[in-house]
C-alpha cells in the first residue's frame, strides 16, 4: 500500500463533508444553538454513521465484484455518472442559500447522529463511486481496514472541527461566506473522479 490513494481519498472526502448539506448544517446549527458540549457527540455520531456507509460499500464491493466481474465495469460507469450528477448539483447550488438542516428526529446525542446519517443512503452511492475510482480493486483485509480507517478518521476530524468551532460567531460568518468555494471545490473534485472512473481501464 502506498500513501497516495489514501491522501486522494482524504482530499476528495474533505470538501464533500464540508459542502453544506442537511447533516453538516444540522451539526452546525446545534453547535450555534446549544454549544459544543451537546454538538460534539452529535457530530461524532454523524461522522461514524457516514463512515458505516463506507464500510458497507467496501464489503459489498469486495464480495460482489469477486463473484460477478462484469458488474465491475457497470458499477464504474454508473458511479461515474452519479458523481457527475452530484458535481452538477453542487455547481448549481454554489450561489444558492444554505439548504435546511435535517431534523434531529432521532435525538441529539451520538446515537441520533448515527441514525440520521444511516437514514440517508446517498453516502453509500458516494462512497462506492469514490472507492471504485481511487481503489479500483480493493482486496485483502489490511487494505479494506486501511480504507475504512482513513474514511472514519476524516469524517471524525471534520465533524469535530465543525461542531467545536461553530460555537463562535466569527467562525459562523466565515463558514457561510465560504459556501461558494466549498461547493465549487467539491464539484471540481467529483468531476475529476468521475472522469477517472469512466475513462480509466
Amino acid at each position: 500500500m502506498t500513501p497516495e490513494p489514501f491522501l486522494a481519498l482524504i482530499a476528495v472526502l474533505t470538501p464533500a463533508i464540508l459542502s453544506p448539506g442537511p447533516a453538516i448544517i444540522a451539526a452546525t446549527q446545534m453547535a450555534l444553538a446549544q454549544g459544543r458540549e451537546k454538538a460534539l457527540p452529535y457530530g461524532l455520531g454523524l461522522a461514524f454513521g457516514a463512515s458505516l456507509w463506507c464500510l458497507f460499500a467496501l464489503l459489498g464491493l469486495a464480495v460482489i465484484f469477486k463473484l460477478y466481474p462484469p458488474l465491475f465495469i457497470a458499477a464504474k460507469f454508473g458511479g461515474g455518472v452519479y458523481l457527475l450528477y452530484m458535481a452538477w448539483g453542487l455547481w448549481r447550488a454554489a450561489r444558492s442559500p444554505l439548504p435546511p438542516a435535517a431534523k434531529r428526529r432521532f435525538g441529539d446525542g451520538f446515537l441520533g447522529g448515527i441514525i440520521l446519517n444511516l437514514s440517508n443512503p446517498k453516502p453509500a452511492l458516494f462512497y462506492s463511486a469514490v472507492i471504485l475510482s481511487i481503489f479500483p480493486d480493493p482486496h485483502g483485509a489490511a487494505t479494506l481496514v486501511a480504507i475504512y480507517a482513513t474514511a472514519l478518521g476524516t469524517e471524525l476530524f471534520w465533524y469535530a472541527i465543525v461542531t467545536t468551532s461553530m460555537s463562535t460567531n466569527a467562525m459562523r460568518k466565515r463558514y457561510f461566506a465560504a459556501k461558494f468555494w466549498i461547493d465549487t471545490i467539491a464539484a471540481i473534485a467529483m468531476t475529476a473522479l468521475a472522469a477517472l472512473l469512466i475513462f480509466n481501464p
